[in-house]
């Protein structure tokens, strides 16, 4: 689950950043650190600290709100539901049989 937030703010920044107009480099100059670590942050490989997500928000002109936009329903997509029927033992199943 971790891994889907940091994936969806990552493309919620990309997604901004590409909105405005600015590359990687441009934005990496603006909160002070080089464009692999925006790369890095867009591709969900490094999470965000908050001080930093508050820097991009800033530098990107939008409310911290807007890169968690969506997220729950990012997350339902990513998390199949989970059936109970797997793990039913065969006892009850089949009263009177022994499992092997």
């Amino acid at each position: 689950m971790a891994a889907d937030i940091d994936l969806h703010l990552g493309r919620r920044l990309r997604r901004r950043r590409r909105l405005l107009g600015l590359t990687q480099q441009q934005l990496a100059v603006q909160v002070g650190v080089r464009f692999q670590q925006i790369q890095k942050y867009e591709c969900g490989a490094n999470r965000i600290s908050a001080a930093r997500l508050w820097e991009l928000a800033e530098a990107l002109e939008t409310p911290i709100s807007y890169f968690y936009d969506g997220l729950g329903e990012a997350i339902e997509r990513a998390v199949p539901a989970v059936s109970i029927e797997p793990f039913v033992r065969a006892e009850s199943l089949h009263p009177g049989s022994k499992a092997a």
